[in-house]
């Protein structure tokens, strides 16, 4: 029997809801038993060796009324967890009558400590245990998992001569077992694209990433590896092993202790479950369940490693809604003082991907040597989505501003299980290399993986160890390659301008406008004012009139002339009821500086005029239907003024700037710096193609005059 092939056990354990639960529950809630009854069956057999030893102390602490017995019980199973039912799962199997195994088998699991008890509640085991005795399937489910022919203890069992008949399975195996069933049921559900399990080649890849560049400088010291969306915990372990074997290979010991959070209550049963499983006690007490960004579990903590998949494309709203929506967030991770103003680095409600990147920014360690560095996939929308101003973009610019984006890889198509968009590995850290500094490097492995035999959901590709090793060291060696390119922080930045044009009326005053105005202040209770402009209207005419300016000024003087007062919402109304716009018009002066007050600057609006005979600098009223902006890169040779003198004002020579409206803006475009153009065609071609035209078109030409003949 191949029980030492973890993937034949995974198997057997996986057919175990075909042969049980088939015509009972749907197959996308199989995983709602089997995954449940098989970290009750590990975690059974792991404790069956000190069952006795565990009861027998059991019952001497409560004959001696002793109630905080977890710590004894622990030492005594030689565990981070007990059980102090008098059953095993093996005992149960002799249960004749159902009622009596429900009995048992619930007696058996109130039995567990409070640890395993949480998993069991956030799998919602107990409720599906109606089902099983309804179903009269409970028995044949504990027989399954209890089989002679599975063996999921870490104990070998040996034949009736002593020869191993079925190896043990060690915490790591046990720990692989449960991650392919898991990858399995994943797949048979085909989870939303932001929620999946993240392939094992892409874990190696980014706990390589955060480790391999400062192997050299890990010290004998103890470590804290993060993850504010661990899922099922697989990211955790990977960087522990990997964290654990550099040390060794550099003769260093260091303590690692892990943490993570999951808002998924049976995905974090998953990742506690696991951990336990794998003889990781403390680890397993440092995941916690809620959401990371409403209820973040570890708010005062610092961490120097840190790594996530977190869901991508997926709402947050109403983690938004806990926080106090938008306007009433208060979080300080997610609102920062940066350059002398507050940025809100607070991302759209619909995506909230960005958001888990800066909570990890808000947890680094700023006082160690090694700093702390990050590992995050995301989906192209964190490279470009949000304008100037906005929390996505506020982001990038804190990030690259502050210098901690060290490299960004686009990871092949279809790399997940569930998803074929593209992905991006963001890598930072805040403890640059002197070489790195000021600098983002950006890597094109979209063409390097092998292809696999067969799909795994969506998955049809894996990178080898090839690959992993040729990517970490563009990382750890950044040099310059046709997949590698280097660029200066600056580079990605760009001021998002306001191109601001002058707003140009014409007043008409003919009497049918008059007529209609005078209605309309009629409705608005504004007759005063529809007098007012019929006297205007008797002085200049029916116009049209070109200069609102002048119009204006008529106005004020009648209006002063006659006691009425101008308010906003009367002048709102001359412009609404009486002015059409006309680029023929002269332009709508805003405001009038007062001689010496001010210097003209016809880029950024002061423009200097002659106002009642007098030179003077003023400012125009904007046309809100011609504005416009235009990104200006930070790199621009001149800046924004050389800019707009060389692409604006040669097309639109009134234009100006608002600078009050300016934006500093980040942006990343693969596409933009890894474009190949195709190879232009030969004469030769573009020649023979021609004449194949001309060709078959005489022999359309022919057919069709021969049919009129």
């Amino acid at each position: 029997m191949p029980n030492g092939d973890l993937n034949w056990i995974a198997g057997f354990i996986w057919n175990i809801a075909d042969d049980v639960l088939r015509d009972v529950y749907v197959r996308g809630k199989y995983r709602d038993t089997i995954l449940p009854m098989t970290v009750i069956r590990r975690l059974d057999a792991v404790l069956e060796p000190s069952k006795e030893a565990v009861l027998k102390l059991s019952k001497q602490l409560d004959d001696a009324g002793i109630a905080n017995k977890q710590a004894a019980l622990c030492q005594a199973s030689g565990n981070a967890f007990y059980n102090i039912s008098p059953f095993t799962l093996r005992d149960l199997r002799a249960r004749a009558k159902q009622q009596q195994l429900k009995a048992d088998f619930e007696a058996f699991l109130d039995g567990f400590s409070s640890n395993v008890q949480e998993i069991l509640d956030k799998f919602k085991f107990r409720n599906q245990i109606p089902t099983l005795v309804e179903a009269d399937i409970l028995g044949s489910l504990i027989e399954k998992f209890t089989s002679n022919d599975i063996n999921l203890g870490p104990d070998p069992v040996y034949d009736q001569d002593g020869n191993v008949r079925l190896p043990g399975l060690d915490n790591h195996a046990m720990g692989t077992i449960f991650e392919e069933l898991i990858r399995r049921f994943n797949e048979e559900n085909n989870e939303e694209a932001g929620e999946h399990f993240t392939p094992r080649d892409v874990v190696r890849l980014m706990a390589n990433l955060i480790f391999f560049p400062i192997s050299d400088d890990i010290r004998d010291a103890t470590y804290r590896v993060y993850d504010g969306a661990c899922g099922t915990g697989g990211m955790l372990t990977v960087a522990e092993e990997t964290l654990d074997q550099l040390a060794r290979d550099h003769g260093k010991e260091v303590s690692i202790h892990l943490f993570g959070q999951e808002v998924q209550p049976e995905t974090y049963a998953i990742s506690k479950a696991d951990l336990l499983i794998k003889g990781e006690g403390q680890a397993a007490e440092n995941m916690k369940y809620g959401s990371t960004l409403s209820s973040d579990a570890f708010p005062s903590m610092e961490f120097d490693f840190m790594l996530s998949n977190p869901p991508y494309g997926k709402s947050w709203k109403t983690d938004l809604e806990r926080m106090g929506g938008k306007k009433d967030l208060s979080d300080a991770r997610f609102t920062v003082q940066h350059q002398g103003e507050e940025l809100s680095l607070i991302t759209r409600s619909s995506d909230g991907q960005l958001m888990f990147l800066v909570n990890k920014l808000s947890k680094m360690n700023h006082n160690t040597p090694l700093g702390s560095r990050i590992a995050e996939v995301h989906n192209g929308s964190s490279l470009f989505t949000g304008d100037a101003g906005q929390g996505e973009s506020n982001i990038r610019r804190w990030i690259i501003e502050n210098d901690w984006l060290e490299a960004i890889i686009v990871l092949p198509d279809n790399m997940f299980y569930n998803t074929g968009i593209a992905t991006y590995i963001w890598l930072l850290t805040n403890r640059k290399s002197k070489e790195r500094r000021g600098k983002v490097q950006l890597i094109d492995a979209s063409g390097w993986f092998v292809q696999l035999r067969r799909n795994l959901g969506k998955k049809n590709c894996e990178f080898s160890e090839e690959h992993i090793r040729a990517i970490c060291d563009l990382v750890v060696n950044p040099v310059e390659t046709d997949e590698s390119k280097i660029f200066p922080n600056e580079a990605f930045g760009y001021w998002k301008v306001t191109v601001e044009r002058p707003l140009r009326l014409a007043t008409d005053l003919s009497p049918s406008r008059l007529k209609r105005f005078e209605g309309t202040c009629a409705k608005a209770k504004e007759e005063p004012l529809a007098k007012l402009v019929h006297r205007v209207a008797k002085v200049l005419g029916a116009g049209p009139h070109l200069n609102f300016n002048a119009f204006k000024d008529a106005c004020e003087a009648d209006a002063d002339k006659h006691g009425v007062k101008l308010a906003a919402k009367r002048q709102k109304l001359l412009i609404t009821e009486l002015t059409e716009t006309s680029e023929n018009a002269a332009r709508v002066i805003k405001k009038v500086h007062k001689p010496g007050k001010a210097t003209s600057d016809p880029i950024n609006g002061l423009f200097e005029a002659e106002v009642n005979g007098k030179s003077c600098c003023v400012e125009y009223e904007s046309d809100t239907a011609l504005r416009d902006s235009e990104q200006v890169p930070l790199l621009e040779e001149g800046g924004i003024e050389a800019f707009f003198k060389r692409e604006v004002l040669p097309y639109m020579p009134d234009a100006w700037i608002d600078p009050v409206k300016t934006l500093v803006g980040y942006e990343i475009s693969f596409a933009r710096h890894f474009y190949q153009p195709a190879p232009m065609r030969t004469l030769d071609e573009i020649k023979a193609d021609i004449y194949a035209l001309e060709q078959e078109t005489e022999g359309l030409l022919e057919e069709i005059v021969g049919e009129a003949k």
